[in-house]
């Protein structure tokens, strides 16, 4: 499979010319996407990261270099070459600025693009190769984190260091562990999507060098390997920064896309103020990262946003583990059947029980345990447990099944209830912010987020989930809806309606419109509808 290449130029001919002329599967390359401008390069690279981005400076809407800077912004690997027909010295000096593999000029031959996209191809290679040699990978690896140090994290975030020898050991290992907030990531790498060939190990170690790379400085990271994934324990000034957080981590998702051609999916668990604590914040960030089933994989999913409120204690003793689990899987909104699990578990622990009262001690126990989980999550007890009480007379083996089959669909019901009413809350208040500002230009994901003090990653799915489109696209749809509105009842210039649905140029939203409905505005109005 060859590198994706973006062509931007605003004259169709000249990429046309270019897509023609280049045996581009002989050097390395899938045929190339293109796009007539800035803004839709940046649309369509954000739905399909590039490898490779060639683009004119002069375009309408976003010219090249505009759309360079927000490119790397988004993309940080990718590999830019610019090119015009403007022999300028600020034009070449700006794409030096901007880390741009070559400033070529118009006409381009055949030849010369070849020679250049091999070189690019070449040194695309290297950089995989350099991250995937075994060699280079196994040296890193030795070099990395001291092995006491890195024994220490997996003890602490697993709950085994005693908190009056805390301070010995971060003394003995030399650890900077001040926070005062901490934040434990989780960082799963994929390995039935690993790279043919490549050893899905050696791919983790090379996720693991990117993320100390980009993560750990910022946010003073602690790394180590904890049962097959990589684990950093972020530290952060003020709790409040746990959204930059979790869109640092979304970016870096999309980074190891392109620099380790591997799928990551990072878990953050629950922010605490108490290094001893980030235990439950571990146990948080294992269960976001379960829970890519369900909001995809290959970003960020932060706990915090995708759970209701609940209580960070476990429910976990000898006779409740397999409980403990299907309460868990109810929590995170997993995929289950909750009849085969409920007969599972009463089956397992009442076949061998051996005397009644044995029996009426499990039934009691799973009762309480059940009580408690309602209790944490914030669920109604009169809801929950309805008619479903133990009286006098012990319920027998089919009794109990049906009885605990009931409690858990309840509860299930409950949470989700609670979860789909917080996503729906902030989804109607982003669209109610789109009613009342649609004409006004500078509405971003980012405005919104902070706003509704979410992050953008997780917005942009549950946004995309409940409405079935993202937020540009929906944007775009309502402020378009708004310009027909205004054709078909007045008599205003088509610069007017620009204006009035949030465009300052004009020109930019007929070409919208047109994209949209296959129509000017001009003849919309003359027609009276959409061919």
């Amino acid at each position: 499979m060859g590198y994706k290449c973006l062509l931007v130029d605003d004259e169709e001919e000249v990429i046309n010319a270019i897509v023609r002329k280049i045996d581009w599967e002989g050097l390395g390359y899938e045929v190339p996407t293109y796009a007539h401008n800035g803004l839709e390069a940046l649309e369509m690279a954000e739905g399909d990261t590039p490898d490779v981005v060639m683009t004119d400076i002069q375009m309408p809407y976003m010219d090249g270099l505009e759309f360079s800077r927000q490119l790397r912004k988004l993309c940080p690997g990718v590999k830019i070459i610019i090119f015009s027909g403007y022999d300028e010295f600020e034009y070449a000096k700006e794409a030096i600025k901007l880390e741009a593999e070559e400033y070529i000029l118009k006409p381009v031959n055949s030849d010369e693009l070849s020679s250049l996209f091999t070189r690019i191809r070449e040194s695309l290679d290297k950089e995989a190769e350099e991250r995937q040699s075994i060699r280079k990978l196994s040296r890193y690896y030795a070099q990395s984190l001291p092995l006491l140090q890195e024994t220490f994290y997996s003890e602490l975030v697993s709950g085994r260091i005693p908190q009056e020898h805390l301070a010995e050991y971060l003394l003995n290992y030399q650890i900077d562990l001040k926070g005062p907030v901490y934040e434990v990531v989780l960082i799963h790498t994929s390995s039935t999507l690993a790279p043919e060939g490549l050893n899905p190990v050696l791919l983790g170690i090379s996720v693991r060098r990117l993320a100390q790379e980009r993560l750990e400085e910022k946010w003073r990271g602690k790394f180590f390997s904890y049962q097959g994934d990589t684990v950093m324990i972020a530290q952060m000034d003020d709790s409040r920064q746990v959204i930059e957080l979790t869109d640092d981590c979304d970016s870096f998702c999309r980074l190891a896309k392109i620099a380790c051609k591997a799928v990551v999916t990072v878990g953050l668990g629950m922010v605490c103020t108490d290094a001893m604590d980030t235990v439950h914040s571990l146990e948080g960030a294992s269960q976001a990262v379960s829970s890519r089933a369900i909001y995809g994989t290959g970003k960020a999913i932060n706990i915090m946003e995708i759970e209701p409120e609940h209580d960070s204690e476990t429910i976990m003793d000898e006779s409740g583990k397999t409980l403990s689990e299907i309460l868990r899987r109810i929590r995170v909104e997993d995929t289950i059947d909750i009849p085969l699990e409920a007969g599972r578990f009463v089956d397992s622990y009442s076949q061998d029980l051996g005397t009644m009262k044995l029996y009426e001690f499990f039934i009691t126990d799973t009762m309480s345990r059940l009580y408690r989980f309602a209790q944490e999550n914030h669920l109604a007890i009169e809801d929950v447990f309805a008619d479903n009480t133990i009286g006098k007379a012990l319920p027998d083996v089919l009794e109990f099944k049906i009885m605990l089959t009931d409690i858990l669909s309840r509860m299930q019901q409950m949470i989700g209830d609670v979860r789909s009413k917080g996503q729906k809350s902030f989804v109607l208040k982003a669209q109610e912010y789109v009613a009342a500002h649609y004409n006004e230009e500078g509405i971003t994901i980012e405005k919104i987020c902070k706003n509704l003090g979410v992050s953008s990653a997780y917005f942009s799915t549950v946004f995309k989930k409940k409405t079935g489109k993202t937020f540009v696209t929906y944007l775009t749809d309502y402020r378009m809806d708004k310009a027909k509105e205004i054709l078909m009842t007045s008599d205003k210039k088509t610069y007017v309606i620009a204006a009035e649905v949030g465009f300052t140029d004009p020109n930019y939203f007929s070409y919208v419109f047109k994209r949209q409905y296959g129509i000017t505005p001009s003849k919309f109005r003359t027609r009276g509808e959409i061919s």
